[in-house]
């Protein structure tokens, strides 16, 4: 029955990072679509907007599921688990945006991105112990893949201290959402999501209005809905893993979702991607067959 639990928890963290790979692909998109010229004491543009729209349907979808599952409600301090989580994620997301609106892609992205994996790690090895050497192994594998598949393929200039102060920030509220929904109890999955995407539309929209700018095209706002409720799904895959399999065994999976992206930009899109990427998807799947054993 472990085994089985444990299979089950690495293929819900295995889905997790397939739709979160869909859900940054689509926002990648609306992106670009939504991309204007910006000054170096001028960021933002109306990405909040993207935010909010995301965080929106992702409210929309987690009622739905709330209504046809039928729930039944958590404890209070699961709720406040959940809304903690979700606040941290919304700042971690606000961070990156604003680092990449201001910095370089090639160093943000993927420093946000590993440090949003390291940080659940040690608090897991702390809480849990450490885990045998070849998952540790794999867990290393799986970092060195996250950063090479991150870092898209044209390089820009080195990242100022104010961007790497950003994307470390954005990598510790991404660390503590995964750590923060964790700790959610087993059996509750609906409500305490929704409760941590409703706070994350409610801070969204603060940082909105404290930004105005125009609403996104059709285009984008469409994409950012999409990309909202993929992101969600993903979501729900995560907390599912976290509570079938160690904390640090779901987030190194789960976060092993730039893959994806870089996967489906190459089949949908024909995007090039570098060499360095396509070595930190392999590295990817050996962290899987490591972290598997």
């Amino acid at each position: 029955m472990a085994s089985f639990a444990n299979l089950a928890g690495i293929l819900l963290a295995l889905s997790s990072a397939l739709v979160w790979g869909g859900s940054d692909f689509i926002g990648g998109l609306a992106t670009r679509l939504n991309a204007r010229p910006l000054a170096r004491n001028q960021p933002g543009s109306n990405l909040f907007q993207v935010m909010a729209l995301s965080a929106f349907s992702g409210v929309l979808i987690l009622i739905g599921c709330v209504m046809l599952w039928r729930e039944p409600l958590p404890s209070l301090p699961s709720v406040m688990w959940a809304v903690m989580a979700g606040v941290s994620g919304a700042i971690g997301i606000a961070a990156l945006y604003l680092a990449l609106s201001i910095g370089q892609a090639a160093s943000v992205a993927p420093t946000a991105a590993v440090i949003g994996t390291i940080l659940p790690v040690l608090y897991s090895i702390f809480t849990e112990g450490p885990p045998g050497l070849v998952r540790l192994a794999g867990f290393g594998v799986a970092l060195g893949g996250i950063w090479m598949v991150s870092k898209p393929p044209t390089q820009g200039e080195q990242v100022n201290r104010r961007d790497f102060l950003l994307a470390c920030m954005a990598g510790i509220f991404f660390g503590g959402f995964f750590i923060l929904i964790a700790q959610v109890k087993a059996g509750f999955v609906f409500i305490p999501l929704l409760a941590s995407r409703s706070a994350s539309f409610t801070l969204a929209i603060l940082l909105m209005l404290s930004r105005p700018a125009p609403l996104p095209s059709r285009s984008t706002s469409l994409l950012a809905l999409l990309g909202g409720a993929l992101d969600a799904g993903g979501n729900v895959f995560y907390l599912l893993a976290a509570h079938l399999v160690r904390l640090d065994v779901a987030v190194v999976i789960s976060s092993l979702y730039p893959a994806g992206t870089v996967l489906l930009a190459r089949l949908l899109q024909k995007e090039k991607a570098s060499s360095w990427q396509w070595v930190g998807v392999l590295l990817c799947l050996a962290a899987i067959i490591l972290i598997s054993l």
